[in-house]
């Protein structure tokens, strides 16, 4: 696809050379990313982030990954706290505030609604998270991550082994991720979760019409057997129609490191989209795991920073300035010095 000036709504819009694109120059934003260099490329442009569903991860690394390319960063976080809660249409909230912004990081609870949204704006919008939907850039960090972490054993994505268990018929991030799979080879999938918590069928029709071998397991310690990755979802209670309904799952497929070492390789790389609940009768991926030198969820979190880096360089097509405006940097009890 030609990045330059488009909106990024769908794992869908990717072919596979697009993707290999992408983490090509996030690779180029490590150092960026890390803050051993600066780079002012994008000094004066303006990110709209604008997240109507309860978020940390994604609105904070949008944020910080515009920054860390010289731009400024607007923040809207409720419904109630915009002009949508007096009854303004995504169609008139796109024109107004794209005249407003350079670009725009849109989550929205209903699913389609920030491809509604792109419709009429201006700038180029990158869907944060619609509903159940879609989660493009988590998607790309999970893949990235995948392919750095299997990096020291000589393997690529081709022919990979995974297993995603949880929650898998409400996580959009989950859903990206298969999506953005498929246009890989040969791949070995093993769908686990609880019965009616299913993948849609639609994505599981994906997988096979691309000749991935997929398996359904309602049984969790037999899903996680002889795979290379291994990805956590939460119960979504959110996408529930009451909380009854979603307590029903809660910890009902629990990963503990005694499970984890009985039913998983040595090698097996634990990861998990995040956020991971915690409270001690719902943990889907128990703290015991926290020190386990597989569990890759924060190195996860910090490649964030690195995709969407990308994604703002690649569609603001900036990429091959960033060079030119680049400064060495060095921290000294929290006194920056540049070179």
């Amino acid at each position: 696809m030609d990045f330059v000036g488009s909106h990024i709504l769908s794992v869908a819009q990717f072919s596979r050379l697009d993707v290999e694109r992408i983490f090509a120059v996030a690779d180029l934003m490590v150092p960026f990313a890390n803050r051993r260099r600066i780079t002012s490329v994008l000094e004066g442009a303006i990110l709209s982030n604008m997240f109507f569903e309860p978020s940390t991860r994604t609105r904070v690394s949008f944020g910080c990954a515009f920054n860390r390319l010289g731009g400024d960063v607007r923040e809207t976080t409720e419904v109630k706290a915009s002009a949508i809660a007096k009854g303004e249409s995504l169609h008139d909230f796109a024109r107004v505030l794209s005249g407003y912004s350079d670009i725009i990081v849109m989550r929205h609870p209903t699913e389609g609604s920030v491809a509604e949204f792109s419709e009429t704006s201006r700038v180029p919008v990158i869907n944060g998270g619609d509903g159940a939907n879609e989660h493009p850039s988590q998607a790309l960090l999970d893949l990235y991550t995948i392919q750095k972490e299997l990096a020291s054993t000589q393997k690529g994505i081709d022919g990979i082994r995974i297993a995603v268990v949880g929650d898998l018929k409400n996580g959009r991030a989950l859903h990206s991720l298969l999506k953005l799979l498929s246009v890989f080879n040969n791949l070995q999938i093993h769908l686990v979760s609880p019965p009616n918590l299913e993948t849609p069928e639609d994505i599981v029709q994906i997988l096979h019409d691309r000749n991935h071998r997929v398996e359904v397991f309602h049984n969790l310690t037999e899903g996680i057997e002889h795979v290379d990755i291994l990805y956590v979802t939460r119960t979504q209670e959110e996408r529930f129609e009451s909380q009854q309904d979603a307590d029903r799952y809660r910890g009902l497929f629990r990963i503990n490191r005694q499970i984890y070492t009985q039913h998983c390789e040595p090698n097996t790389v634990i990861m998990h989209p995040l956020p991971r609940d915690s409270r001690e009768e719902a943990q889907e991926l128990d703290e015991d795991l926290d020190e386990h030198p597989n569990l890759a969820i924060f190195r996860q979190t910090d490649n964030g920073i690195n995709i969407r880096m990308a994604l703002f360089a690649l569609v603001m097509n900036v990429v091959d300035h960033i060079e030119d405006s680049a400064r060495e940097v060095r921290w000294h009890s929290g006194v920056q010095q540049h070179n």
